[in-house]
């Protein structure tokens, strides 16, 4: 067997030594198709020692050579998991998109420091291509989503395994309320928390009725109606199991007498939305899907009112409020001036306010 080896061996050699001293691009580009083959073929037998010396080669190889020679060079490297990591990065760098792009896609040996690097410097064909990895990290979608043009976040949201921090979500649904194709996209997350959801079905409801009541100003309270509608059952309809876990968690806190005010003031701190809006509705003695409506509401009465009702001190209030903003994005808001209005809320105010919200959706106040 290894006689066999022997002659092709020393063969490539000569060819190597040839090509790299005062061989033409033909004979460069001859021996790097022949030192792929050699590497590919026995990929899995190679030692890291081994490994290190066919980058060292692939490196001298490819230089002064077209970029035709080095995008199938990095089409025949890039599913290679083994394959050599300097050759790798070289290639992804090149600016090229025909031979960068291979590697930027389907390399697993590219490290992620070097994805970020290009995708904070590159052209959108380089983030289009990395868009479409197998998994995506928060810091890179983080990029991505900063960066990238309408193409390349519509690829990224679509990519089942990209992850996303919650400012990059933040960023999305705001961006969303322009852009209905990217809006569907986000809808269509099964990992999508639930209060990006909602923020994206409410937003999305009124630009639907702004539209509908411009066509049929005179239709504008029935047009009202149905969305409203059609808001809820969407809703319903996105109920995950993460929510309805945080639903019965709270259901048997309530029940065995230890939920209270603290408790819920606990959950806004921690930025669980569905835990605090489930143990707010059940201190206020209201349904929780009439709660979650006033929860997600642009302005903070709502909360105020359900608070109000629950009998919390200003300092709860304010906990939840913080939350609020900081899952949905919005502007911070003045917390002096909200506290003030808090305090002079009258407890029978806030229970006629609650009552014409259950009239409006229809709802009976909570077991």
């Amino acid at each position: 067997m290894r006689s066999k080896s022997e002659k092709p061996s020393e063969n490539l050699l000569e060819e190597l030594q040839t090509a790299l001293s005062h061989g033409t691009v033909a004979r460069r580009v001859e021996a790097l198709r022949r030192v792929t083959d050699l590497f590919i073929n026995n990929a899995v037998d190679y030692s890291d020692e081994h490994t290190r010396v066919f980058d060292d080669v692939f490196q001298c190889l490819i230089e002064q050579i077209e970029a035709s020679a080095r995008a199938l060079l990095a089409n025949r490297l890039a599913p290679i998991a083994a394959a050599p990591p300097r050759i790798i990065r070289t290639l992804a760098l090149d600016e090229v998109i025909e031979v960068s792009g291979p590697v930027l896609t389907k390399s697993e040996r590219l490290d992620e420091a070097t994805l970020i690097e290009i995708a904070h410097t590159r052209s959108q064909a380089h983030l289009k291509a990395i868009s479409l990895r197998r998994v995506l990290s928060e810091a890179l979608t983080d990029v991505l989503v900063a960066r990238g043009n309408e193409d390349v976040v519509q690829s990224t949201v679509s990519n089942p395994g990209a992850q996303f921090s919650e400012g990059s979500l933040t960023d999305l649904v705001t961006r969303a309320e322009r852009d209905d194709g990217l809006a569907t996209c986000i809808g269509l997350r099964p990992d999508l928390p639930r209060h990006h959801y909602l923020k994206l079905v409410a937003k999305a409801s009124l630009s639907v009725r702004r539209k509908l009541e411009a066509a049929h100003p005179g239709l504008a309270d029935e047009v009202s109606s149905v969305v409203q509608e059609a808001a809820q059952r969407v809703r319903a309809a996105a109920m995950t199991r993460q929510t309805e876990m945080a639903r019965a968690l709270v259901r048997s806190l309530h029940e065995d007498g230890r939920l209270n005010e603290f408790q819920v003031t606990s959950f806004a701190e921690q930025g669980k939305f569905d835990e605090t809006n489930a143990g707010l509705a059940a201190l206020a003695g209201v349904a929780v899907e009439t709660a979650e409506n006033m929860m997600i509401e642009s302005r903070n009465e709502g909360v105020m009112i359900l608070a109000k009702v629950a009998g919390m001190q200003w300092s709860s209030v304010r906990a939840i409020i913080a939350m609020r903003e900081k899952l949905s994005g919005d502007s911070k808001t003045d917390m002096l001036t909200l506290r003030d209005a808090y305090e002079a809320l009258r407890s029978s105010t806030a229970q006629q306010v609650l009552r014409f919200h259950r009239m409006q959706q229809g709802t009976t106040p909570a077991a």
